[in-house]
This record gives C-alpha cells, structure tokens and sequence, in this order.
C-alpha cells in the first residue's frame, strides 16, 4: 500500500513522533494507522503523546557563551515538576541543547529539533522523547536564541536555572555587562529605552491613560499634560536606561551606564515558565534581593 503525506501527517498528530517515524511505522503496518499506533506505543515512540497536552511549566534556562565571549545561546526546556527540573539527566539535557544551539548558531526551538547530540548521534527531538517516555513527563523545549556582540562585549546571568540574561555593551568592562544582566533579571525592562517600546504597546497604554483621566473634570489641554506626564513615567518603569538600578535605588541605569562609559545595545530576558506560570512565585524579586544584598 502506498504511504502518502496525509497518512504520515495524521499518525503523527495521533502519536507526536517525528516524521520519519512515522512513516516507518506505516510501511511496516501496511498502511494501518490503528497497528501503526498500537506498535508505536509498544516500543515507546508513541508514549510521549498522552503527555504531549499536559502543561509542562517548570523546566531549566542554560546559558553557553563561545570561548572568546562575544556570542552566546540561551534555551528554555520546560518539563511538569521542579522535582525533574533539579535532576542531574534533565540538567544535561538542557545544557547539551545549549552547546549544540551556540556551535550550529541556531535561533528559535523548531531548529533545534533535528540536530544531533550525544555520541549515538540521536537528534535532540529524539532525546526529549526518550526522557518523556522514561521520566513519564511532558518535556518541551521551549525557545533558543543566539547573541552575538555588535558592541564590545556580552554580559550573561542565570539565577538558579530560572532567568536568564544575554546584556550586548558596548564599552565598560566585564563586572558592568554581569551587573547590567543581573539588573534586567531582577527589573524585567521591556526595552532599552523608549525608541525600543512596540508603536502597539504604547498606544494601548496611551488609551487606558486617556480613560484614567477622562473623568477628572480638568480642561482638554491639563488633561493632556496629565497623560503626557503619566506616560512619561510609565516609560522610566519600563525601560532599562529609565529604571533605578538594583545596586543602588538613587541613581538610574542611564546615570550608571554613562558613569561607566557604557552603552546597552541590546538585551534578551527569558524566565522558566512566563506566559504559562501555574506558581505565582516572584523570582524576579528574588533576584533583586540578591544583587542588593552582593
């Protein structure tokens, strides 16, 4: 019987095992999805997907920088429980998926899939499934993504596997990039400053302003000096260089980086779990406590 794309395609929404897999498995039933499934499921490759809906909200972030310390990968692998997540085999499984991310320069999870790692030369995709099928957890990876210095230098930070922080500086030295990533783990700026701020975002702020003050019974022209002013300080809270620093309140990131002739070019921020969090943890004020404290 002929195995066409549709029938691959529909065993692998059935099983979420790779494709190759699955067409296999359909040469060697015949063309039968229902045997195809049944022998899958025997041998473990189709395990993974009655976990595959499960939320997978915990899970490791691993930083790999190159040896000349102007590029670096950073990955987020997410899993069900912390208990896997401090587990010495998932810790290396992330941490191979970084070096692999940082050698093959590969940005965004999809890509990631089909690389080889390990010395049995098993993809990445084939690993998760491994543990899945072993741990008896859902296990995703997440994001990826590469930086590479445009200005002088990187700075990197990962507070306990749970945030992790890719700083592009140019100028400073090596403790201002560290003290500059630890401050966008603890402060989550959304950008550098305002010009990085998405136009989307910033009207929508706008008009939730524009609501707040429409009521107040103030002329037209204050009313707008009152959104003026609120935006203005909203945008201090949002952005890095607006933001007073973590290690010392009083002055600002913008105050600190130009005492330090230093300029941000960039950032990337990941944390465990945002956007899918089922803990309301705050490891962001963890951090923060933490640089203040160093």
């Amino acid at each position: 019987m002929q195995i066409t794309a549709s029938m691959v395609k529909e065993l692998r929404e059935r099983t979420g095992a790779g494709m190759m897999e699955c067409k296999k498995a359909l040469v060697e039933s015949g063309g039968d999805i229902d045997v195809a499934i049944e022998n899958m499921r025997k041998s473990g490759q189709a395990k993974a997907d009655k976990k595959a809906g499960r939320i997978a909200a915990e899970g490791l972030i691993a930083v790999e920088t190159s040896a000349d310390g102007r590029r670096a990968a950073m990955v987020e692998v997410n899993c069900e429980t912390d208990f896997v997540a401090k587990q010495d085999e998932f810790r290396s499984f992330v941490e191979s998926i970084a070096r692999r991310a940082l050698e093959e320069n590969v940005d965004g999870a999809e890509a990631l899939a089909d690389l080889t790692v390990g010395d049995d030369g098993s993809s990445i995709d084939e690993r998760r499934r491994e543990l899945v099928a072993r741990i008896g957890e859902n296990i995703t990876v997440r994001r990826a993504t590469v930086l590479e210095a445009t200005g002088d230098r990187l700075g990197t930070y990962v507070h306990g596997g749970r945030i992790g922080v890719l700083v592009d500086l140019k100028g400073g030295d090596d403790g201002v990039a560290r003290d500059l990533a630890m401050h966008v783990a603890a402060s989550r700026p959304l950008a550098v400053d305002a010009s990085g701020i998405p136009r989307d975002h910033l009207e929508k702020e706008q008009e939730i302003l524009k609501a707040q003050v429409a009521d107040s019974g103030k002329p037209p022209e204050i009313q707008e000096k009152m959104i003026s002013g609120r935006l203005n300080k909203y945008l201090k809270e949002v952005t890095l260089v607006g933001q007073p620093f973590v290690k010392d309140p009083d002055t600002s990131v913008e105050k600190y980086l130009k005492s330090a002739s230093a300029q941000v070019r960039g950032f990337t921020r990941f944390e465990v779990g945002e956007g899918i969090e089922k803990k309301s943890e705050n490891f962001a004020e963890e951090v923060m406590a933490q640089v203040r404290g160093g």
